[in-house]
């Protein structure tokens, strides 16, 4: 089969008929004693030559398995997943993902199964703190809670890139810098901490510096002004009192104006080579790049990656500046995911605009079928309270309803004393705002781009568009789909499903990798080219675990590859009943 240059619309596949004696009765989850079947037409009309495809939607009645042929082994089912399930059912399933910062306050075994246990769905490990032994412990600690206590936690190692930061300020957390207090800035390499000194990470850091400049902490934690400068050091008047973080940002302003200079600073330095090896030695699933300013840096790593590991590890940008904001779509498509920095990026443009910079940024994600994890501030007053603020509280609600995949948690979680209930806080309150949403009827319908150029990426999407109008309108309990690299798991999340999306799949890098998106719980199983069977290895799976009951329905979306045997690839939804 040669396909060329073909592309289709939403118009192009359209329902023609409903047949069967029985009505169906999808309020009280009980079909008729008839199958009944929903027939679909492909328009071949626009399409031009010869090619064979085989597309199908059907409903079913009866699909059970037999309880005594129970499934053995790992369910293939994370802990956390299965309890929600057991407690919660479908629809009480949390679908916004959750990432935690890993630092000193929640290294322990015991502090991470603590946050594994929470819903922390992937861990965060910032390579601007902490040693290389540091990490590597951190990373094999959460894969031995994965292999032992059954979690499905991803991990990530997000690079240090072309940033000036606080390398030591004299204590091991956080320091409260009092207003009038003069402070040293240097690029001194020394051992130990001397009063009010402050190492910095780049011997440039001063250039184009001049006295009556500002130097701001993190966007606004607190900030100084320049009032001597010796050599390329710095000494500095603290102007407006504040937190000073380990490992913070800085900036520097002019007449209220970034004074902006080229740090000659490569977006990966040697030091994030280094933790990228690391990374890749470790089996690591996500590499976040800091300071992205074009897709270049983007396809470098990839390509990197391409040659030096076996497993796909995915690629995600920090959007941390104004000039991946110029650039932002070309950076997405060469991505596997975003991620919205909005403390760097509160630095480059005005406060006012971040509201709708980050819901633009996540509409363009969705558009183009990217993960995006909203990141910074999230909880910040958690990090040294018990609760969070109503206005934070309001912040993670507005992220939830603008369908951000993931929410993640920085200082709250590394350093803070509270980690655990900043992330209950980020757990309730997504699920509270999704509740809602459901029943509202908010769903943020997407005018969707078309993603494929050629007819099988076509009729995938297509199939995955409409499998989501048919998952709300019937209002079937679940989807399941079947994937090996996780395309379709990904085009049924991109639509935002009111049921949770059961994606299962045989390879463990894309079980990891949809860890990510929203709305998807992974399953790692054992897959065959038989469509049915695996439909009814799944189904068996999960009544093994008491996770489906009798009268739920379950809508299937399946993707099997050609093979020799069956020349012809099928795709086919289903809609099933459990008898």
């Amino acid at each position: 089969m040669v396909l060329k240059s073909i592309v289709a619309s939403a118009s192009d596949l359209s329902v023609v008929s409903v047949a069967g004696n029985a009505p169906l009765e999808f309020k009280n989850r009980v079909f008729g004693g008839r199958v009944t079947s929903l027939g679909f037409r492909f328009n071949r009309g626009r399409w031009k030559g010869n090619e064979r495809f085989d597309f199908k939607v059907r409903a079913a009645v009866g699909v059970g398995s037999s309880k005594s042929k129970a499934l053995q082994g790992n369910s293939g089912l994370d802990v956390v997943s299965e309890g929600e399930l057991t407690v919660k059912g479908f629809a009480g399933l949390r679908k916004t993902k959750l990432v935690c910062t890993i630092g000193p306050a929640c290294s322990s075994l015991e502090e991470l199964e603590n946050l594994a246990s929470g819903g922390m769905n992937v861990a965060r490990l910032n390579m601007c703190h902490g040693t290389r032994e540091w990490h590597r412990d951190v990373i094999r600690k959460i894969k031995k809670l994965n292999e032992e206590k059954g979690f499905c936690v991803s991990v990530m190692i997000d690079t240090e890139g072309s940033q000036i930061h606080v390398v030591d300020h004299g204590a091991s957390s956080s320091v409260k810098v009092e207003e009038g207090s003069i402070w040293h800035f240097t690029a001194e390499h020394f051992e130990g901490s001397r009063p009010f000194t402050v190492q910095t990470n780049y011997t440039g850091f001063s250039e184009d510096i001049e006295v009556g400049d500002e130097l701001v902490i993190d966007g606004g934690m607190a900030c100084f002004e320049v009032v001597e400068k010796k050599g390329n050091d710095l000494h500095c008047k603290c102007i407006d009192a504040g937190l000073f973080l380990p490992g913070a940002k800085f900036s520097f302003w002019r007449d209220g104006k970034l004074v902006r200079r080229n740090y000659k600073l490569p977006t990966l330095s040697t030091k994030d080579w280094a933790g990228i090896d690391l990374g890749i030695a470790e089996g690591v699933d996500f590499f976040a790049l800091s300071f992205v300013n074009h897709a270049d840096s983007v396809k470098d790593l990839k390509n990197y990656l391409s040659t030096k590991s076996t497993k796909s590890i995915k690629v995600l940008s920090k959007i941390e500046s104004l000039e991946s904001l110029h650039k932002l779509e070309e950076i997405v498509r060469a991505s596997d995911g975003i991620m919205v920095a909005r403390g760097d990026l509160g630095v480059e443009i005005p406060l006012e605009q971040i509201p709708t910079v980050q819901e633009d940024i996540i509409y363009v994600c969705r558009q183009l079928n990217k993960p995006v994890i909203v990141a910074s501030q999230l909880l910040e007053s958690m990090v040294e309270y018990p609760t969070p603020t109503r206005a934070e509280v309001a912040d993670v609600s507005e992220a939830v309803r603008q369908y951000a995949d993931a929410l993640m948690l920085s200082g709250e979680s590394a350093i803070g004393s509270y980690g655990r209930k900043a992330l209950a806080v980020l757990d309730m309150t997504s699920s509270r705002m999704e509740s809602w949403n459901r029943e509202e009827n908010k769903q943020n319908l997407l005018n969707h781009h078309q993603l494929g150029a050629e007819l099988p990426e076509c009729i995938t999407e297509q199939i995955c568009n409409c499998a989501v109008e048919m998952a709300n309108n019937l209002g079937v309990d679940a989807i399941f789909v079947y994937t090996k690299h996780g395309h379709m798991a990904s085009l049924l999340s991109r639509n935002r499903p009111n049921p949770p999306i059961f994606a299962f799949t045989d390879d463990e890098s894309t079980r990891m990798a949809l860890n990510l998106l929203w709305g998807v719980v992974p399953l790692l199983v054992d897959l065959s080219d038989d469509a049915e069977s695996n439909i009814s290895k799944s189904v068996q799976l999960m009544e093994s675990k008491g996770l489906i009951r009798q009268g739920d329905i379950v809508l299937v979306v399946s993707d099997i590859a050609h093979t020799r045997s069956s020349p012809m690839a099928l795709q086919s939804i289903q809609v099933k009943t459990i008898a």
